[in-house]
């Protein structure tokens, strides 16, 4: 399995975690992972001199949400050059075509692990307890456990050992209803089963906050780390190389 690229020989590991492909319930469209929240975490660790694998829940080939794709004729994310010269590279567009299953993921081989959003998380992720688990073992291990954009629809429902949620007495962040409202005016209809801001300020114990509408916006609170939407990827990373001590 072709799923990780040695950069410059680092000891530091990170897992990223992408969607499978999925069908929306809500719109009929073909849904996956955002382009942007996994290219750009990937060019900072690997800039980094991190070793990086790619992951799933299920395994196999994973596939981008169009309106992330720099060529989809949309043009919404033709500014991406980055998620472009991903794409363009042989080598690393095929580490999309064999992603390693979250069943086969060794916690222990790993420093941290950053989970990719887009439209599919809220389908493929919420409510895979296979994945809240594995979230669960990498934050309780003390190591660093970041979640971006609508990815953090898992951070509703993971809990500690201790029943309690990982988010209790956290600040975090997520997927902001301004940028909710922004999506589904662009495309016309409501784009996601449920909001994310919702439910999470519905939560008891737990700081949930959000920044200007599409702007890089990252928050850490101890080995947590949360980003906002797909431009808070490369942030999020960030925060994730700073608690690792570079």
């Amino acid at each position: 399995m072709a799923q990780t690229v040695d950069t410059h020989g680092s000891t530091k590991k990170i897992l990223i975690v992408a969607s499978n492909p999925a069908i929306s319930a809500q719109t009929g469209w073909p849904i996956g992972f955002w382009w942007g929240e996994l290219t750009h975490p990937y060019w900072e660790f690997t800039e980094a001199g991190y070793d990086v694998t790619i992951a799933s829940p299920d395994g196999g080939a994973i596939t981008g949400d169009g309106f992330s794709d720099p060529e989809d004729e949309s043009g919404y994310s033709a500014h991406d050059l980055i998620s472009l010269g991903f794409k363009k590279s042989p080598i690393h567009a095929g580490l999309l075509d064999s992603t390693v299953a979250i069943a086969d993921v060794n916690v222990a081989e790993f420093d941290g692990v950053l989970l990719v959003g887009g439209q599919g998380p809220m389908y493929t992720f919420m409510g895979n307890g296979d994945l809240y688990d594995l979230v669960r073992d990498f934050y309780e291990a003390g190591k660093a456990t970041a979640v971006i954009c609508h990815a953090t629809c898992i951070l509703l429902e993971a809990t500690k050992t201790d029943g309690s949620l990982i988010v209790d007495g956290k600040t975090w962040t997520g997927f902001a209803n301004s940028e909710e409202d922004y999506a589904d005016g662009f495309v016309g209809q409501a784009i996601q089963p449920f909001r994310i801001e919702d439910r999470a300020k519905a939560l008891d114990n737990t700081n949930f906050i959000v920044d200007s509408m599409f702007k890089p916006f990252a928050v850490r609170d101890g080995n947590l780390i949360t980003g906002q939407q797909q431009y808070a990827g490369a942030a999020a990373a960030k925060l994730v190389i700073e608690a690792l001590g570079v």
